[in-house]
């Protein structure tokens, strides 16, 4: 009988972003730059809405958690993947990745849900707004985040539970930059279906409610939008939502290029690559969106900044 070596792996491997050396320093010079915006953009839309009178409305203080959780997610991975890419030895514990794992999926669930919040936020602005006040109350803001986060980190603590149960026996290399589902379950010498179950059942459910309910706004927003007489009128409550809908698109693009394609070596790159986008990339991006293009937070920097210079 052929009994296979079950001693458990204690200490995993990074394969890296790139086996490129000429690239590294690129690399790292990159994602440096972009975690640095990522920090002040983030920190400053927080800062923002909480000093900022004008802003003290629902939208902007789910923009601030949104701030916050993007903060928080990428600092999951990036400062990692930073000194990885400046270290021979690509090393991480298994309690280590088991932790990364988890904060990083409960993170990234939050981030789903809290985009879904403010889309039914942007629904009652512009399809009830003689209701909106009444609607959007502070305890109702505040049971939605905390139903959200609730959500995200117990669904994560389920993932994580079934992905370190299993048994890692054979390689402790992870082709990856970071401890990802996908990369694990690979590498396991166990049985993984029902790993792969959980995994699939969690990220499709998060996902489809999520999605229903972006997708359930916007089709009553534009519906409401077009009724309204006036091209100005209609610009207006546009530029309202156009923020949060770039957002929406960029960071669900990003997510099923990196989760939801052809099982293939030659994809893995891609995979790297998407995951890098929506691990560092966006995060960066939405402080900047809705600095760049809501008339509101446009505003209110100006008006900080002429505070400051006074």
């Amino acid at each position: 009988m052929n009994f296979k070596n079950k001693t458990q792996v204690t200490i995993f491997k990074f394969s890296g972003l790139s086996e490129d050396e000429l690239l590294t320093p690129f690399l790292f010079m990159f994602f440096f730059l972009v975690y640095m915006v990522s920090i002040f953009g983030n920190i400053g839309m927080m800062t923002m809405v909480h000093i900022s009178p004008s802003l003290h409305t629902p939208m902007y203080f789910f923009l601030s958690f949104l701030s916050m959780v993007d903060l928080f997610y990428s600092s999951v991975t990036t400062p990692k993947t930073l000194s990885d890419l400046l270290s021979e030895r690509k090393l991480i514990t298994f309690i280590g990745c088991a932790l990364q794992f988890f904060f990083f999926c409960a993170l990234v669930s939050s981030e789903i849900f809290v985009l879904s919040i403010m889309a039914y936020d942007r629904y009652v602005a512009i399809c009830q707004p003689l209701h909106y006040i009444s609607v959007m109350t502070k305890k109702k803001c505040l049971c939605l985040l905390i139903l959200s986060f609730s959500v995200g980190f117990s669904q994560s603590a389920a993932q994580t539970s079934s992905l370190f149960s299993l048994d890692y026996c054979e390689s402790n290399l992870i082709d990856h930059f970071y401890c990802d589902i996908y990369p694990l379950i690979r590498l396991s010498c166990s049985e993984t279906l029902t790993c792969t179950i959980v995994a699939l059942f969690f990220v499709c459910l998060c996902s489809l409610v999520s999605m229903t309910t972006i997708l359930i706004s916007y089709i009553l927003m534009i519906t409401s939008i077009l009724g309204i007489n006036s091209a100005a009128g209609r610009r207006k409550a546009f530029s309202t939502c156009s923020s949060h809908l770039t957002c929406v698109v960029i960071f669900y693009v990003s997510v099923f290029c990196t989760y939801f394609h052809p099982t293939s070596s030659n994809l893995e790159d891609l995979e790297k690559v998407s995951s890098a986008f929506y691990t560092m990339v966006t995060p960066m991006l939405n402080p900047l969106i809705y600095s760049l293009r809501n008339q509101e937070v446009k505003k209110a920097s100006i008006r900080l900044l002429q505070k400051k210079n006074n």
